[in-house]
């Protein structure tokens, strides 16, 4: 049987064919921490939750790091599928690239590399991704408890939700789930 080509093999396929909830990672090129400091992160952090807003895309919960990102969010209710996720973290990598490298002046520096997303089907796999998405800036050693760390969701998502809900979601083991997450965060913030 002949070996199937993969079109590109440095991209992940993108099945954004139906509406839903997912789980979306995205990296810098080579890992590299364009997005150190407070400064840099509170740019990035702004850019996700206007160009989400902008196109749709309703949040449930989000990380910014230096280096890569994860969110969870609902496609946008009107749409037939799920498509405008490419086109809304086009407009945001290429503003957050472009406002990046004039600041290093660096113009035309390759900034983000990809994005990866996972469709979320099943409530346990949902939840649990909630409370990744919270932790990760523990999991990356950057602060003791979630809600320290400025740039995700997780302050938002204690505030705004029920206690017996965040005891709920925060519960739920992740040390199973298949992440992409090998990244090392810059540690000043």
């Amino acid at each position: 049987m002949p070996e199937t080509k993969t079109p590109w093999p440095h991209a992940p396929t993108h099945q954004l064919a139906e509406r839903g909830t997912y789980f979306v990672t995205g990296a810098t090129y080579e890992k590299a921490h364009h997005f150190g400091g407070a400064k840099r992160l509170r740019v990035l952090h702004r850019g996700l939750l206007t160009v989400a807003e902008q196109f749709g895309w309703q949040l449930e919960a989000w990380a910014v790091f230096s280096n890569h990102y994860h969110f969870i969010a609902h496609s946008p209710a009107p749409a037939a599928d799920a498509s405008s996720l490419g086109a809304m973290l086009s407009v945001w990598h290429v503003k957050t690239s472009g406002w990046v490298n004039k600041l290093d002046a660096t113009p035309g520096r390759k900034v983000w590399f990809n994005f990866w997303e996972t469709r979320l089907t099943h409530q346990r796999s949902y939840l649990a991704r909630l409370n990744y998405v919270h932790q990760n800036a523990v999991k990356h050693g950057l602060v003791p408890v979630a809600c320290q760390y400025p740039w995700c969701s997780a302050a938002w998502f204690e505030r705004t939700a029920s206690s017996a809900m965040v005891k709920s979601i925060y519960r739920f083991k992740t040390d199973k789930l298949s992440v992409a997450d090998e990244f090392e965060p810059a540690t000043e913030w």
